[in-house]
């Protein structure tokens, strides 16, 4: 069932252009000199090492260039030279602002190629991760965005429960921001005893925070006729451009790969795929505030239902011992050992699989040989793919609207020069 958020309407609606400006858009681009703008790629809105070539006629862009590669990192062929489970720390810096997230979704891709399937503890604990980056991502793309439309306020206000995020990654994984916590398999130890409690609190005093956030912007006149009718990309349009996440469903399309190929029991959790209708710069935001909302749902259900158990596979060929039990006895050491130095003993074959991630579909194509090492490993990143419809949706903008149309993208960089 969906959940359409395009039904709050500003009080007393503006119309955003000028009749001088709406002629001045429909004149012949062609007549008279243009001028190229680099915008980025160190331009604070660009949110990241994004150059934008930038073709104008006045304060109108006709032409409009997304130029990256500006990282040079080439995660997919370290991770060809690497074992699976080394790799884990490489896919922190793919969405750099969901780190736990990333961590899952390459775990299931590759426990997708060797048949396992964690119990459901483990799932549990997965899910907890996942909902809370989904939070903490949003949060981030919500006070970016309000910031470069002119709104600090909300950006003090969305860092602040960041924060409060980050203290309980930091509490579960030892890191706040690249936290390495899921393995193949599993986690690399289980909920410490403070977590739910934490948990708990967090999400109580997050639903008034995140209401005030609502009441800041939602309404805001200014805010709205910053982001209404900009930056709008049709049904048919976001298909074929194959966006993904809440870029896709501001557009109206029903799609969300937790309900339509569940993966970590999300069938088994009550909550709605959030969808916009006019697909702008205004409805891509309410997506994600209604989305952060879903999410403490789906937490809280979690709190309520987490079921006892282990949370790791008991492959023990290819699942490294406790450590309590390496650190005493001298066969789990000499298998430790073996597993680490040599990794899983994957069957060779290929196979993709896809999660749901705050910016959209992050996906990991696995080509194995066998042994321990991906002969081939392909991520499709969803801010990359989601950046490709930069040159059809920003020509006829004003260079004004720019901030506004990159800041509903939310794209991060990490995950584009991968």
């Amino acid at each position: 069932m969906a959940f359409t958020v395009r039904e709050i309407e500003s009080p007393d609606p503006v119309t955003r252009v000028a009749a001088e400006e709406a002629k001045l858009r429909e004149t012949d681009h062609d007549i008279g000199e243009k001028m190229i703008l680099n915008m980025g790629p160190s331009h604070p809105a660009t949110h990241g090492v994004l150059r934008l070539v930038l073709e104008l006629d006045g304060e109108i862009i006709t032409k409009a260039m997304p130029d990256v590669g500006f990282l040079h990192r080439g995660d997919e062929k370290i991770a060809e030279n690497m074992q699976y489970n080394q790799f884990v720390p490489y896919t922190d810096r793919l969405d750099y602002l969901a780190p736990l997230a990333n961590n899952v979704a390459y775990a299931l891709a590759v426990e997708k190629l060797m048949g396992w399937e964690i119990p459901p503890r483990g799932k549990a604990i997965r899910v907890i991760c996942c909902e809370l980056s989904r939070i903490s991502s949003h949060l981030m793309g919500l006070g970016a965005m309000a910031l470069d439309l002119g709104a600090m306020t909300v950006f003090l206000y969305s860092f602040t429960q960041r924060e409060k995020i980050y203290d309980l990654s930091e509490l579960l994984s030892g890191a706040r921001f690249t936290t390495s916590y899921t393995r193949v398999g599993g986690q690399i130890r289980d909920l410490p005893e403070k977590f739910l409690p934490m948990l708990h609190e967090f999400l109580d005093q997050f639903g008034p925070a995140l209401d005030e956030m609502d009441k800041l912007l939602t309404r805001n006149r200014i805010f709205v006729d910053r982001t209404k009718d900009i930056g709008v990309i049709s049904k048919e349009r976001a298909v074929a451009y194959a966006l993904s996440g809440p870029i896709l469903r501001g557009s109206g399309v029903e799609h969300d790969l937790r309900r339509k190929h569940p993966y970590l029991d999300y069938e088994q959790y009550d909550f709605e795929v959030v969808i916009g209708s006019a697909g702008d710069c205004y409805d891509r935001y309410l997506v994600r505030i209604e989305e952060m909302r879903q999410s403490a749902t789906i937490l809280r259900q979690v709190i309520d239902r987490l079921p006892s158990g282990p949370i790791n596979v008991a492959d023990w060929k290819n699942v490294t011992p406790p450590k309590s039990h390496v650190m005493t006895k001298m066969e789990e050491l000499i298998h430790h050992f073996i597993v680490v130095t040599e990794g899983l003993d994957a069957p060779p074959g290929e196979i993709y699989f896809a999660a749901e991630n705050p910016k959209g579909e992050l996906g990991f194509y696995i080509n194995s040989k066998g042994g321990g090492v991906p002969h081939r490993l392909k991520i499709r990143a969803p801010s990359f793919v989601n950046l490709s419809i930069l040159p059809e949706l920003l020509p006829g903008c004003m260079v004004g609207d720019v901030p506004a149309v990159l800041g509903s993208l939310d794209f991060v960089m990490g995950e584009c020069d991968r």
